[in-house]
């Protein structure tokens, strides 16, 4: 990519859109357009992106889109995301509205030449009993997960339409499979957020409150991985930044998987995690395990070893990461009460 080609990155208002943004402008783009559908972020406002609103699930209104900006490169970070308990509830919409948003943009990158296309996908798209580290190649070997399946579904089949044009019409559209992300912009809604910002929020409202105790889920023993938002978008620019025949020998080139995990390779345990929340939070009370509650899997880590050879590892350690995480929480928290 050339620093004045004009990028569109697709769900710019949201945590790994708004990330992708940031590394941009910090790396000297100065062309970037961006879709919202309903929350502007006025922290992009500082940056060189035009922003726009665009009901991306409206395929008349994709088209005209690309027709009118014809951007030459696409990150595509829009999607309905939640956790458990939002994945639970709105099965139906899950499916349908990545599955409908991905191929609106996909197909339109298509039809409007755009030079290269990335995929932000999820380490859900993985059997639910895959051996750990968890490696590209797992794909499609076992059942999902139940209570993400339609989730995970538009994901694969996200990353299968990129393979498919790639293999029929000759394009570059390659796919990043992300661990459990945070840092900033995160949701820290207790009913519909993933477990790192809902410990952040959990424990900053009984340090607030002077509450005792906080309780978490489960015996604390399950292993999980976790990748700093930024970390994220770092490794989503260095993908597309890659050179074509390095794409077209590790990518795009079937049945070699046109996708890489991104993660850390590290994981650590929901105790452990909790402990380190703890202490950037500051909170002097007791840390308590509700061991009537599940534990859900008890281990996903991605093996990265892919991504690894092709030149870039994650830099923000765990403990910087949610530091700075809470730092950026309780900013917010502070501002949204003046």
């Amino acid at each position: 990519m050339n620093t004045s080609d004009k990028i569109f990155i697709a769900g710019a208002a949201g945590m790994v859109g708004s990330a992708i943004v940031r590394n941009l402008a910090a790396k000297g783009f100065s062309n970037l357009i961006g879709s919202y559908h309903s929350r502007r972020l006025d922290e992009l406002d500082a940056l060189p992106i035009k922003m726009v609103q665009i009901d991306l699930k409206n395929q008349d209104a994709v088209s005209r889109f690309f027709q009118t900006e014809k951007p030459a490169y696409v990150f595509l970070a829009a999607a309905r995301v939640g956790g458990i308990h939002a994945n639970n509830t709105y099965p139906a919409q899950f499916i349908h509205d990545n599955l409908v948003i991905q191929n609106n943009i996909i197909h339109s990158a298509y039809e409007n030449n755009v030079e290269r296309l990335l995929f932000l996908g999820s380490s859900c798209i993985y059997p639910k009993e895959a051996p750990q580290p968890m490696k590209e190649e797992y794909l499609l070997t076992g059942p999902l997960e139940a209570t993400n399946e339609p989730y995970a579904l538009a994901k694969i089949a996200g990353i299968k339409m990129c393979e498919s044009y790639n293999r029929q019409y000759g394009t570059r559209y390659v796919a990043v499979m992300p661990t459990n992300l945070y840092g900033t912009n995160d949701n820290f809604d207790l009913e519909n957020s993933h477990v790192l910002p809902a410990l952040i929020r959990k424990f900053h409202e009984a340090k607030v409150s002077g509450q005792k105790e906080v309780v978490v889920w489960g015996t604390g023993s399950p292993r999980r991985e976790f990748l700093h938002v930024d970390d994220m978008a770092d490794a989503s620019v260095y993908v597309m930044s890659l050179e074509d025949e390095v794409v077209e020998k590790h990518l795009t080139n079937y049945p070699s998987p046109c996708f890489v995990n991104v993660g850390t390779g590290t994981d650590l345990t929901i105790k452990e995690l909790a402990m380190i929340v703890k202490e950037a939070v500051g909170f002097d009370g007791d840390l308590v395990f509700d061991t009537t509650k599940p534990d859900g899997t008890l281990r996903k880590l991605l093996n990265v070893d892919r991504l690894s050879r092709l030149g870039w590892t994650a830099e923000i350690s765990i403990k910087q990461g949610i530091h700075a995480t809470y730092t950026w929480y309780r900013e917010q928290s502070i501002a949204s009460q003046i």
